[in-house]
């Protein structure tokens, strides 16, 4: 494997070289910036990048603008930058925290080495991108994962999001539910900016989706479009009512 290290710290790229060394055989070439960076992965056609996000002369996602068409796998590496960490979430593009450590840096090379022939890392990369753009959030994309498929979803063809246990299952406009192996906490924190709430403990649910309150029950109902159902618990009905009333 081809292993490109773009980190402005030497001291970092040596370490992680160090790790990508003892993961198994692989070529690894370095560069310290955005500049050497995008002259790297022109001149070595890296199979994956590890990608530090904040550089001296500028960022990881300045790189990437500058790379028009991606045949690398990307993890990213970064130190707590919770701006850029939803931004990628939001890509399904996969991560590390600084410090790195060895276990998980071997398992994103793993599964970067699995999705090398998956060709979805372009689509990624623009979805990505959706998040440094003015576009509205209704018009943006996020990518879900299940085990066998990448899944680019409209923000604005989601109904709601229902917890499964430790999963959470997507309910959409004209399509098929899909299950994804995270919780529904995790997409609570993802989906809220654009507007999405929980209803109650399981649900959480796309506000421009909600056609009618149904007040027949103590809590009340929300009626979406589709005529799916969503019960609204007690706790949550004074803001559900207020959201409701300032839409």
């Amino acid at each position: 494997m081809k292993i490109l290290l773009v980190d402005n710290e030497k001291e970092i790229r040596l370490i992680l070289k160090d790790m990508v060394c003892t993961s198994g055989q692989h070529i690894i070439e370095e560069a310290d910036g955005v500049i050497s960076g995008i002259a790297k992965v022109n001149s070595f056609q890296p199979d994956i990048v590890l990608l530090d996000v904040e550089m001296n002369d500028g960022t990881g996602f300045d790189l990437l603008k500058q790379i028009t068409d991606p045949s690398f796998q990307l993890i990213f590496t970064t130190a707590h930058n919770q701006y850029a960490i939803q931004a990628i979430k939001y890509s399904a593009i996969d991560y590390l925290l600084k410090p790195i450590d060895p276990v998980e840096l071997n398992n994103s090379l793993q599964k970067a080495k699995e999705n090398i022939s998956t060709q979805t890392m372009q689509r990624q990369l623009a979805v990505l991108m959706q998040q440094f753009s003015n576009k509205p959030d209704p018009e943006k994309q996020i990518v879900i994962k299940d085990i066998d498929k990448t899944y680019f979803l409209k923000m604005n063809d989601i109904l709601y999001c229902e917890a499964e246990g430790s999963y959470t299952k997507f309910y959409l406009i004209n399509s098929e539910p899909i299950f994804v192996s995270r919780n529904l906490r995790y997409y609570e924190e993802l989906l809220a900016p654009a507007g999405f709430f929980r209803t109650h403990h399981s649900c959480l649910v796309n506000p421009s989706k909600i056609k009618i309150y149904d007040r027949k029950t103590d809590s009340g109902t929300l009626i979406l479009e589709g005529g799916h159902t969503i019960p609204v618990s007690q706790r949550k009905k004074d803001f559900v009512l207020q959201l409701l009333e300032n839409r």
